[in-house]
């Protein structure tokens, strides 16, 4: 039984600047090409023994070793991404040899090549958006008698109907800004927001998008996602990168992991 599977980073429709060479990959492998039925994916020779189905449950519960991953697999990615259009593939993505990858190829050659076309000559732009809630003015309290306990319930219910208000104006501002920058991308994704713990902004984080953008017209997206700044809002705009969010295959093919058993 083989003790080595083959970890797949992207594909491509033509070697481009073949970098695979020079680069190197998770846990240090090299890199280097696979070509067939008209497409190159880039790959690397990796150990099961960290990279098997099996240990690969401990090993992604391992966050030094989740991040080292992460950065490893994104490096080449962006790498190859310099030279030709570039179809990322989701991390950890591991095939039990060549002949799989090779197979992956053939069967989903229309897949990739609809998605390679889709992404050529554009690149993905994060925007981030976030609205400090905490300084959304209260709502107005009206006199009314019934003593202090009936003083605590409205304001109590009045800091609710301002929390509910807030909310819905984060939430309108965010739809009008992905709106926005929605019509000038070629296309557009709305991720999950992140919490302030993964942020690391103390303001709510009320919109996480992606955008296509054509090259040509990056400068101008970026001066137009600055230009929503304003009225408790900031805009934090991330990128260009490759573009992970619009590369997905219409049915995501599930590699045969290999085991180490």
């Amino acid at each position: 039984m083989n003790d080595t599977g083959t970890y797949l980073y992207a594909v491509t429709r033509g070697a481009g600047r073949n970098r695979a060479e020079s680069l190197a990959g998770v846990g240090g492998t090299p890199v280097r090409t696979i070509t067939h039925a008209g497409l190159v994916a880039y790959v690397s020779t990796v150990p099961l023994d960290q990279f098997g189905s099996q240990p690969l449950q401990r090993s992604m519960e391992d966050l030094d070793w989740l991040g080292d991953t992460a950065r490893a697999h994104h490096a080449v990615v962006e790498a190859v991404a310099e030279g030709s259009p570039t179809a990322p593939v989701r991390l950890v993505t591991v095939y039990t040899d060549d002949d799989q990858v090779r197979n992956l190829l053939s069967r989903r050659r229309d897949d990739f090549v609809e998605v390679l076309s889709r992404i050529t000559d554009r690149q993905e732009w994060g925007v981030k958006v976030y609205m400090d809630l905490a300084g959304a003015p209260p709502v107005e309290e009206r006199a009314e008698g019934g003593g202090p306990g009936a003083a605590y319930l409205r304001r109590r219910q009045a800091s609710l109907r301002g929390r509910e208000e807030a909310w819905r104006e984060a939430a309108s501002r965010a739809e009008q800004i992905h709106d926005v920058l929605s019509s000038f991308a070629t296309a557009s994704h709305r991720h999950r927001a992140q919490d302030p713990e993964l942020s690391g902004r103390k303001e709510l984080m009320i919109l996480n998008g992606a955008y296509l953008v054509d090259l040509s017209r990056a400068e101008e997206f970026a001066r137009l996602a600055e230009g929503l700044r304003g009225e408790g809002v900031d805009i934090e705009l991330t990128g260009p990168w490759a573009p992970y969010s619009f590369a997905e295959l219409a049915e995501p093919d599930e590699p045969g992991v290999a085991d180490d058993d």
